[in-house]
């Protein structure tokens, strides 16, 4: 069996639904924090289990007779390495054999402030002695084109990154991905860097909104401590904004480009490109 953890989540429910065009439901676990949110798994005919991160016991209980697990990251910064160890133990006690775990693109070598907490994750899942994978994804589509309703409001989109390249794909492809080395064999130890096949600054991604929604959309890069102010002012959570401004700021660096083509081997095609992310983020 292949347990999902955080499958409530948007990249978890990407993985299920993918890996029930491979294997039997049956075969499938979506572990999650609160089973009584999963009834679109249940649904789904995969067994759901409780799987709560702060509650080791309910993680022993999730992994019972289970092969393989893929560890999605925490998303609480500064309680992920606390939580993921959590998991790693439950699983090494429970006789699985195999963790892949979703870091990030060049954890060992980032200096995005998110890096620190994926390394020291990969460090220990190497330790444990399990079979591991670790899939370094690079930053997600999702992540700009989910702004896209801000940006066509005001006519512009905001951040700090300068003409800094992201390498970025979509939540779908890294998904593809992680379905792949829990399917197939010869993944064995092995480190992938993830990103797509090509990158593009905020000021290109601008002109490919303007030209697909015909009006005139631009990227105004602000100082670092305006684009936080500008984002506090949003209502989001200030452990997120140090996030998102981090991010920013080491893209500007080249952080975020990649010439890895890793995850379109893994997929067996390109990955998703931002143009028709774009287009698929317009029409929904």
């Amino acid at each position: 069996m292949i347990a999902i953890t955080g499958a409530n989540g948007s990249l978890g429910q990407l993985v299920v639904k993918g890996l029930l065009q491979i294997i039997p439901s049956t075969q499938i676990v979506a572990a999650v924090r609160n089973p009584e949110k999963a009834d679109d798994l249940r649904a789904l005919g995969v067994q759901v289990r409780e799987a709560d991160y702060d509650r080791p016991e309910t993680l022993a209980e999730a992994f019972k007779g289970v092969e393989k697990v893929l560890l999605i990251s925490a998303v609480q910064p500064g309680e992920r390495l606390r939580q993921h160890k959590a998991v790693i133990d439950a699983a090494k006690r429970a006789g699985v054999k195999s963790i892949a775990y979703t870091s990030m693109l060049r954890a060992d070598s980032s200096s995005l402030v998110l890096a620190g907490e994926h390394l020291e994750t990969e460090k220990y899942l190497k330790s444990s002695g399990l079979e591991f994978v670790l899939l370094r994804n690079g930053w997600y589509l999702e992540n700009a084109t989910g702004n896209l309703a801000l940006a066509l409001a005001h006519g512009a989109m905001i951040g700090s990154a300068g003409q800094g390249r992201f390498a970025s794909a979509s939540r779908a492809d890294y998904a593809g991905a992680a379905i792949s080395v829990l399917t197939q064999p010869g993944h064995a130890n092995r480190t992938y860097e993830l990103a797509g096949d090509h990158s593009f600054s905020m000021s290109e991604f601008a002109g490919e909104v303007s030209k697909q929604a015909d009006r005139p959309i631009v990227y105004n890069n602000l100082p670092p401590a305006e684009y936080e102010a500008a984002l506090l002012s949003l209502g989001l959570p200030k452990m997120i904004v140090d996030v998102v401004v981090d991010a920013d700021v080491k893209a500007s660096q080249g952080a975020l480009d990649s010439s890895s083509r890793d995850l379109s081997e893994l997929l067996g095609r390109n990955t998703t490109p931002f143009p028709e992310a774009i287009k698929l983020a317009l029409q929904t």
